[in-house]
């Protein structure tokens, strides 16, 4: 039997085939036995990036001395009760700057001084003034910063044995009703609870954080704020302790407190320094300390007091605004004024509105206090032919001056030498007076003749003569 014939085609197909086939066994192998070694990459570069820039400091604050304002000023007639608390809109105005007059007598009490609220925030005039009744002491007004709102208890008189009793601080009151025409000020600003309001020549709105019952005269002499942080702590001197309760929670009364403590930082005054100050507790010694910036708080046109403002009651008609003006003072010029008592003038009145009948002064000590003593002029004696000149051997030497700085009755005493010597020159100016007394007594005063020879010699003139 005969086979087909194959083609060479197919046979050339496999013999390829089989040799890629090898070819890629041989392949596989050879990549399996060999080891591949891969350098590391290289290290990130290091590149310098330098810290972005400090922030700018802030811009330094300019202190600008606040603008002519209009002031109410009245007398209030006080309370004898602690009245009930009102809410207020907006904060008090900065403190203005009245000095007391002297105390009239032992019983008076400075009161007033003070911002109150009659429809406006309004100066309540200071003066001094009796006790309503034997016993009775002064509660100064109090404020609090609640709720963006200022609640507010006037200055008031309280009968022995009753405390002060702050608002509770679940009381909730409605903002009372400005009079008509009237501008709101700015919300208060700083922490809240009890504060007074800030020093003359302060940012309008900006509040002092003080324990209940700080006079508000207490910061009259502080230097005035800008921006939030002064603050008032309380010296208790039974103690040394330092009370600084802003938040109304339990009633303590303190009363042995002497001097409050003022702290500011650089950032809240006016002039950028750090403030620390005490400062008397009571509210006449407070309020006649020199003030950094001088808002003079202006005399009430009427001395008749208004009565106390009471929610519901119709507003009492007010007098029309006096305008006050800020002046910056020196500290030179603060300690002369601390240093020169204020003048007094012939016949002056002091008034005491609702405190008593106004009391005047002597006309005539304030008379002779006014006029200059004229200065005394003394007989000098004629000094005797021969005998030294005793007028200018007793002047004493001049006195030592007075140095800068210092009154009359600090003078610089005189030296031992200046002394003694001054005791040898009134020794022999007295020795030679009593020398002269005794010399005219006896009659034999050098260059005196004696009478019988005088008369002789104008027996003999008269023979001449004829």
């Amino acid at each position: 039997m005969q086979m087909p014939a194959v083609s060479p085609a197919p046979r050339v197909s496999m013999a390829l085939n089989a040799a890629r086939l090898l070819v890629a066994v041989g392949a596989v192998v050879s990549v399996a036995g060999c080891i591949v070694y891969q350098a590391p990459p290289p290290p990130p570069r290091r590149v310098y990036v330098p810290p972005p820039p400090p922030p700018p400091p802030p811009p330094p604050v300019v202190y600008e001395e606040p603008a002519p304002q209009a002031v109410v000023s009245v007398y209030v007639d006080p309370p004898i009760s602690q009245p009930p608390p009102i809410a207020v809109g907006w904060a008090p105005p900065p403190m203005l700057v009245e000095v007391p007059p002297p105390m009239p007598y032992a019983e008076a009490v400075w009161v007033g001084g003070y911002w109150v609220w009659e429809g406006n925030w309004v100066w309540a005039a200071g003066r001094w003034a009796p006790p309503p009744r034997p016993g009775y002491f002064w509660v100064h007004p109090y404020y609090e910063h609640r709720d963006d709102s200022v609640i507010f208890i006037t200055g008031h008189w309280c009968a022995p044995g009753v405390v002060f009793v702050p608002p509770p601080p679940t009381l909730r009151l409605t903002v009372v009703i400005a009079s008509a025409g009237v501008i709101p000020g700015p919300r208060p600003l700083g922490p809240p609870g009890v504060f007074v309001p800030a020093p003359p020549g302060s940012r309008v709105g900006l509040i002092v954080p003080a324990p209940i019952g700080t006079p508000p005269a207490v910061v009259v002499s502080a230097p005035p704020v800008v921006n939030v942080g002064m603050r008032i702590q309380n010296n208790v001197n039974s103690n040394s302790t330092t009370i600084n309760n802003t938040r109304v929670n339990n009633v303590t009364n303190v009363t042995n407190v002497t001097n409050v403590t003022i702290v500011a930082p650089a950032g809240a005054t006016s002039g950028g320094k750090a403030f620390e100050s005490a400062v008397p507790a009571q509210s006449h010694l407070a309020a006649a300390l020199p003030a950094v910036v001088h808002v003079q708080a202006p005399v009430p046109v009427s001395e008749k007091p208004i009565p106390a403002f009471v929610p519901g009651r119709a507003p009492v008609a007010l007098p029309p605004p006096q305008t006050v003006r800020a002046v910056t003072r020196t500290p030179n010029q603060n300690a002369a004024r601390t240093q020169a008592p204020p003048p007094t003038s012939a016949g002056a009145t002091v008034s005491n509105p609702g405190g008593g009948p106004a009391r005047e002064a002597p006309a005539a000590a304030a008379k002779t206090a006014a006029t200059p003593t004229p200065p005394q002029q003394t007989a000098t004696p004629v000094p005797t032919r021969g005998q030294p000149d005793v007028s200018r051997a007793a002047a004493p030497p001049p006195a030592p001056a007075t140095l800068p700085g210092q009154t009359a009755s600090q003078k610089v005493a005189p030296s031992r030498d200046e002394a003694q010597a001054r005791r040898d020159v009134q020794r022999k100016a007295a020795e030679a007076k009593g020398a002269r007394v005794e010399q005219a007594k006896a009659g034999n005063t050098p260059h005196a003749k004696p009478a019988s020879e005088k008369e002789e010699k104008r027996k003999k003139a008269e023979k001449d003569r004829e």
